[in-house]
């Protein structure tokens, strides 16, 4: 099957390999003209602009995204609006807000080009242990495209699957990472308070490994954990600081909106952006509070 790819970073440009490895001839595009030559040598047919991209594909074409959420998806999709034709697919599987997905569609739809949107999970391990696809869109379009997904996904009847209409995707991949946040600051305080117990002297890196086996809280995570551990145990040259690529966000405000308690999701949430702060203010105020009713001294900065 032919397919066009834009935005070859190390997701999409692992995501190329793999569908190339399964037969499939790609025509591709990246701003950096380096990450389409590292490709082109791997088979796939390049090309200097999206222009070119559509003109090197079969009718009906299908053009897979792989560009970062916001205006470069939204200028990305614009153009090939004007460049594509009834009949053919645009595929977002990037991270994108699941209602700029509802919108997209709509606009595409006027014009009788499909669109899906896919939450795409799997990360630099994709490549070789294939990705988790959830589908959302055009139905057609989903059957279509099942010998990619069949490629990409860890098999051809496992982990991608069509979870609803136009934006069921982009939404099912945001609550996927919100529930990644949760899990990733479990782990985190666990190990954190197993190292805190100075009498016990407990190797955390044996530990990983021995819950890894057998225990009810082994996971994929916990797998990274034991990786990480055993290669830098104290975590040296390491900032506690840690970012949030917005999905996180996105999904504390959808359970907002629908009045949904999730608790661990957002205090996940909040722990990231506390990790960003070098003596906070507002945990100044509270040193200065208990100073003011109970006397308690302040440490000063020297």
């Amino acid at each position: 099957m032919e397919l066009g790819m834009i935005g070859l970073g190390r997701m999409g440009g692992n995501m190329a390999r793999r569908l190339m490895g399964g037969g499939h001839r790609l025509v591709v595009y990246d701003p950096i003209p380096k990450a389409v030559k590292a490709l082109v040598k791997r088979g796939a047919v390049g090309t200097d602009s999206i222009s070119e991209l559509v003109r090197k594909l079969k009718k009906p074409r299908a053009v897979w995204l792989m560009t970062p959420s916001g205006s470069a998806t939204e200028e990305t999709i614009n153009l090939l609006s004007t460049e594509l034709s009834p009949c053919d697919i645009i595929i977002d599987g990037g991270n994108s807000n699941y209602t700029d997905s509802i919108r997209r569609a709509a606009l595409l739809r006027d014009k009788g080009i499909s669109f899906l949107d896919i939450g795409t999970s799997g990360g630099i391990w994709g490549l070789k242990e294939g990705y988790c696809l959830m589908v959302g869109g055009d139905r057609k379009a989903f059957t279509r495209m099942r010998p990619v997904f069949q490629i990409l996904a860890p098999s051809t009847d496992k982990g991608y699957g069509y979870v609803g209409p136009s934006g069921a995707g982009h939404f099912v991949k945001m609550i996927h990472n919100g529930i990644e946040y949760g899990l990733m600051q479990a782990y985190a305080e666990g190990f954190e308070l197993l190292k805190a117990k100075d009498e016990f002297s407990l190797d955390l890196p044996e530990i990983a490994e021995l819950w890894r086996h057998g225990s009810v809280i082994r996971s994929w995570l916990l797998d990274l954990v034991a990786a990480a551990l055993s290669e830098n145990p104290e975590l040296k040259d390491v900032e506690a600081y840690v970012e949030d690529s917005g999905e996180g966000r996105w999904t504390v405000k959808e359970a907002i909106e629908l009045a949904i308690p999730t608790p661990a999701i957002s205090a996940a949430l909040q722990r990231r952006f506390r990790s960003r702060q070098q003596q906070p203010y507002g945990d100044k105020l509270l040193a200065v509070l208990r100073e003011q009713f109970g006397g308690h001294a302040v440490k000063r900065v020297k």
